[in-house]
């Protein structure tokens, strides 16, 4: 039995797809390879998105250097918080749980990551905290209002333009990410 999460939490949540994803046993090396990750082979999204191997190539490229690149930039904790005020913004509760969880391991801070997820976008997390949702929801809701204002509260929280560029890759790829995922599926609870 599955039911759908009607709130925002970091506890695990699963995801199902609306179309079938490709079966294990069925992935050719060149998917395989594309996975970029053995795990990922058990997780019908990235299935899902083997269909095109070349775009999950890619796709992974993009989001291993976005959060796992430690040349520098914003902190994991921070990227992890772009991602989770988008996916909050977006409605995608499953990329939120996800994303939310790192941020709060990350930065030990689960009490901020709690209230974003409760309150929503316009919880206080402090002006640092602030500035990077707030950004990044400006890039996610209409891209044009994503202005130089917002670098200039990023930088005056202390950011320097490598990590500015960390949060803004983040939002960018999340908010089409959870697009993506919304498109193709549902987050589910097990049980």
């Amino acid at each position: 039995m599955t039911t759908e999460p009607n709130v925002f939490t970091r506890a695990m949540v699963d995801w199902l797809p609306f179309v079938e994803p490709v079966a294990e046993a069925d992935l050719s090396e060149r998917q395989i390879a594309a996975l970029m990750d053995p795990a990922r082979i058990k997780r019908d999204y990235f299935r899902l998105l083997a269909r095109d191997a070349d775009a999950l190539e890619h796709r992974t490229r993009t989001d291993k250097d976005i959060f796992y690149n430690t040349d520098g930039g914003a902190p994991r904790a921070e990227r992890e918080l772009a991602a989770a005020a988008v996916s909050r913004f977006n409605g995608c509760i499953y990329c939120a749980s996800v994303h939310a969880r790192f941020a709060a391991t990350y930065a030990k801070r689960e009490a901020d990551i709690d209230r974003l997820l409760a309150e929503g976008i316009g919880a206080d997390l402090g002006e640092r905290w602030n500035a990077i949702v707030a950004a990044s929801v400006a890039l996610t809701a209409i891209p044009m209002t994503f202005g130089p204002e917002h670098v200039t509260r990023l930088r005056a929280a202390g950011m320097d333009d490598l990590a500015v560029a960390d949060v803004i890759q983040g939002a960018a790829f999340f908010n089409w990410a959870n697009r993506l995922m919304l498109s193709l599926g549902g987050a589910v609870i097990k049980g």
